[in-house]
């Protein structure tokens, strides 16, 4: 069985792939700074079931700070995966430095720890926001992605280029998963899903922006997680989309969340957000050819398991705060 260090452990992505790899009996060394980019009773929620686990390790640790290196000098990793990151091409415009911090630096002083340590394998999250304004549809990773829109994107493309350099320079073996929007289980709450769910739930206002006819390709957290560790095979450096092939309005969104809860939303339309794309939608056939990747989930399914989870964790979650 392999060991992996994975940063941004109590993170939506990091926690549900970490759960995934220990449930296969390997074990995980965990890395988190628990900040409070949104409400931390979720992260904290998510690790404490990792805390559960036979197999993982937890480190209250910031992957910007450069001790890190120095803190894992001695481990012995199969592999490193980078998913610690912020977040949010609309907060990234209100405060850039820390995305250039922790998605900038804090992927290069992953990837040093992989040159000093001699890890062979790197695994890095980025970000269909990536691709800017006005990408073929569906999106394939050949598609132009120099001209990001927002200080998020543009610090996701300074971490794929320094992911290429230390490839070139030190023969990492790396992958990028451009991730597209994700939705499930103790998700984040600054993104549609939760936040629908739980204003649904409670007969609280659902706050849209725009007319609600612009769309995202959405995918379920398992398919994402899967697609991750899929992508510790070795592929010497490659570009992958992960998810967002199944394109949904946020009109139609409401929709099917409303037939999952059982209650009619009460929406509320406001003016669109300059930072947000209209619409976006992946080509994941080289996730396909590469990985053997497909979506198992349909959006329906997802959903439902959404409130299945929040039913389950209402006394709590419904309390959770949905900016």
């Amino acid at each position: 069985m392999s060991n992996y260090l994975i940063t941004g452990t109590a993170g939506f992505i990091a926690a549900r792939t970490a759960e995934l790899l220990l449930n296969d009996g390997h074990s995980v060394v965990g890395v988190d700074n628990m900040n409070d980019a949104y409400d931390p009773r979720i992260k904290e929620y998510r690790l404490k079931r990792l805390q559960a686990m036979k197999g993982f390790t937890f480190h209250k640790l910031d992957v910007a700070d450069r001790s890190i290196i120095e803190k894992f000098k001695s481990e012995k990793f199969d592999a490193v995966i980078n998913l610690a990151a912020r977040a949010g091409v609309r907060f990234s415009v209100e405060n850039p430095w820390v995305f250039v911090e922790t998605n900038m630096i804090g992927t290069l002083n992953m990837l040093e720890l992989c040159k000093q340590n001699g890890i062979k394998k790197f695994v890095v999250a980025s970000t269909s926001s990536i691709y800017g304004e006005d990408p073929p549809y569906p999106t394939p990773e050949s598609a132009d992605s120099s001209e990001p829109l927002q200080p998020y994107a543009a610090s996701k493309k300074g971490a794929e280029a320094m992911c290429h350099a230390y490839h070139h320079l030190y023969g990492i073996d790396v992958s990028i998963l451009r991730f597209f929007t994700v939705y499930g289980p103790a998700g984040r709450p600054d993104l549609a899903h939760l936040r629908f769910v739980q204003w649904i739930s409670e007969g609280k206002p659902v706050r849209v922006n725009g007319d609600g006819n612009q769309s995202r390709g959405f995918t379920y957290i398992d398919d994402i997680a899967r697609g991750t560790i899929l992508a510790l095979r070795p592929l010497g450096f490659e570009i992958i989309n992960i998810g967002g092939h199944e394109v949904v309005t946020i009109n139609e969104l409401i929709k099917i969340v409303e037939d999952a809860v059982g209650k009619k939303a009460i929406v509320e339309y406001g003016p669109p957000n300059p930072a947000d794309m209209l619409t976006n939608q992946a080509d994941v056939s080289k996730a396909g050819e590469l990985l053997g990747w497909e979506a198992q989930f349909d959006m329906r399914r997802g959903v439902e398991k959404l409130v299945e989870w929040y039913n389950a964790e209402r006394e709590w979650a419904k309390d959770i705060l949905t900016p």
